[in-house]
């Protein structure tokens, strides 16, 4: 083991490795010589000798576990401290003394904090997961925590990826340290078979259900990016028939630990939950992950991956990639270097194939194992054939089997628009610009045979074709050339869906919630308008036309140009004749016209004149 070579023995080290590749055993290993030292049993347990420090309160709890098998016959005390239990229990624990405390980063600088847990004698820090821990937000926490910590100790960082923030985080509390990474096959999930398969955007529930009946997973983890999701998703598997369990933030530690522990116990086997929630479970019987819903990056990616093919078990993980998040799903597999299967969610006629490859598997295994209850099941079965032939018994016994497995959903083959998988997903056909125009344009065919549908969006809602149509498409998952006559009204729309894709258009639009609402309808009462069939453009053959000369022309010169133009004597800012009234005679004894001279009147203030008069 590389955490145990002699140049790792005393140093910090920096370990990058994938999710569930035996972290804990390694650095349980690695701390053994500053625990032991060279006893084979530890002292009395007093101040912490060692801190792990882990993202989550179930990852802490399995560390807890596994680290209390390994130090089982050293007479080792171990503390947890984590979220959701009661911290008074914990720190009666504390003061009565322990070797190793695992904890989270919040509740052990809780600790810390009101003298509780004292770290005045740690010899080893171990950070697990430590690309989840600032993830998470708990950057501060750590930074505290080892600040707190005595400088001489030793600090082993553990991490699935090495981010960025990693990288700064171990230059800054880590002297030396010696960095050991995985291998390129193990980095990758060797273990582990990823499958991208391609679902319309209404078909994720469906495919979930075709998904876990096709592996038929002891175990099951079903990753959702929220709550409500979390909710619906587990709400939906239990009316399918399927003994489903469910985690998120919301639940409280013991509904977490019951619903852990029915895993573990086989009484149930599915688990839908959030990635917070789901962080640091480990089942060992967990086969199959799946994505309902596309994680963030390519390390979110990872560690939901990692939940399977862990210790050298196989595990599947399967991608739900509809066509809006194809690229999104192409980026994470590339930034994390997957190489993935794509194909289409099982059908039903694929699940069926395989019960009937199941039942008489199981059939024949049950006819090989003799138990004690031997003598009795043969009298039974000779009392049932005493009253019905084989063949009657034997239909009962394959209704009794099927019974009891959940029926599987049809789904839509969404392979329309991808590509091969060899080709990097990437589309290098089909392209308008690589087919002749008369063959574009040939390729519409207006729909034979239609079914008409209504929606609740009318002429008075300024209802638009170019807006409806992208809509009816989007929630019924068809193409405009699915699309005849479209009728608006004044509180509804009407229109003609292609009779072969009437069925599916129904169903689909069925299941959407929202304000715009389709259904069935009949053909208007004003007669049906029939689609005006696309013509294909009929190119005209070229004609060649005969030359045509024709004479120079040179242009006149200015005084031309002058003579030629007429004289006008009016004025431009002359109003025409009609508007000036009747013209006057131009003659010499006419008589002049006098303008008026403005001004006070004559006989203004005569009155108050004082006339003299003569004396005389």
């Amino acid at each position: 083991m590389a955490v145990l070579a002699p140049d790792a023995a005393t140093r910090d080290l920096l370990v990058s490795a994938q999710t569930g590749s035996g972290k804990t055993i390694a650095f349980g290993l690695a701390i053994a010589s500053n625990l032991l030292g060279d006893a084979e049993v530890l002292p009395r347990a007093g101040a912490p000798l060692a801190l792990v420090v882990a993202p989550t309160r179930e990852l802490a709890l399995q560390v807890h576990r596994e680290l209390s098998w390994l130090y089982q016959h050293a007479g080792t005390r171990i503390v947890a401290c984590v979220g959701g239990m009661d911290p008074r229990q914990e720190k009666r624990q504390l003061i009565e003394g322990c070797h190793i405390v695992v904890g989270t980063p919040g509740r052990l600088r809780d600790h810390l904090e009101r003298h509780s847990l004292k770290i005045s004698g740690l010899k080893a820090v171990v950070l697990d997961e430590a690309d989840e821990m600032l993830d998470l937000g708990f950057r501060e926490d750590l930074e505290f925590l080892l600040e707190a910590t005595p400088k001489e100790r030793r600090t082993l960082l553990f991490s699935a990826t090495l981010p960025r923030g990693i990288v700064a985080l171990a230059k800054s509390y880590q002297r030396n340290a010696f960095r050991i990474e995985a291998s390129a096959g193990e980095r990758g999930h060797a273990d582990i078979e990823y499958r991208a398969m391609r679902i319309t955007a209404h078909d994720t529930e469906h495919a979930v259900v075709n998904v876990l009946r096709f592996f038929e997973s002891p175990s099951t983890l079903v990753f959702c990016n929220k709550r409500e999701t979390v909710r619906h998703l587990n709400a939906i598997l239990l009316e399918r028939g399927f003994s489903v369990v469910s985690l998120s933030g919301e639940f409280s530690q013991s509904e977490r630990n019951a619903a852990l522990q029915a895993l573990r116990d086989g009484k149930a086997r599915v688990c839908v939950a959030t990635d917070v929630a789901a962080r640091g479970i480990d089942l060992p019987t967990l086969g199959l992950v799946i994505h309902a819903d596309l994680p963030n990056d390519s390390e979110s990616l990872q560690h939901r991956s990692g939940r399977t093919g862990r210790a050298g078990r196989k595990g599947v993980s399967v991608m739900l990639i509809p066509p809006s998040r194809r690229r999104h799903a192409e980026r994470l597999l590339g930034s994390a270097g997957i190489k993935a299967v794509w194909c289409g969610v099982p059908t039903v006629e694929v699940i069926r194939k395989l019960d009937h490859e199941r039942l008489l598997e199981s059939m024949l295994q049950s006819l090989s194992q003799v138990d004690a209850d031997h003598d009795e099941d043969v009298a039974m079965a000779k009392e049932l054939l005493a009253q019905r032939s084989s063949e009657d018994i034997a239909a009962a016994l394959v209704r009794v089997y099927r019974s009891k497995l959940p029926a599987a959903e049809d789904v839509t083959d969404a392979g329309i628009g991808y590509s091969t998988p060899d080709a990097g997903y990437v589309r290098k056909q089909d392209r308008g610009q690589e087919r002749p125009r008369d063959q574009r344009s040939q390729n519409f065919t207006a729909p034979s045979s239609t079914v008409w549908f209504r929606l609740n969006l009318g002429r008075q809602d300024k209802a638009d074709p170019k807006y409806l149509i992208p809509e009816i498409c989007r929630q019924g998952d068809i193409t405009k050339r699915h699309i005849g006559v479209i009728r608006i009204m004044d509180h509804e729309t009407r229109f003609e869906v292609d009779s072969e894709a009437a069925a599916k258009f129904a169903d689909l639009v069925g299941r959407t919630k929202g304000k715009i609402r389709i259904e069935r309808a009949e053909m208007p009462s004003d007669g049906q308008v029939a689609p005006k069939p696309h013509e294909s453009h009929q190119s005209k053959p070229y004609e060649a036309k005969p030359h045509v000369t024709k004479p120079i022309q040179t242009e006149p010169n200015q005084s031309e140009k002058a003579s030629a133009a007429p004289r006008v004597d009016k004025s431009h800012w002359q109003a025409k004749r009609k508007d000036r009234g009747p013209a006057r005679p131009n003659t010499s004894d006419a008589r002049p016209v006098h303008k008026k001279k403005f001004g006070p009147k004559p006989w203004a203030g005569l009155h108050k004149k004082k006339v003299r008069k003569d004396p005389t």
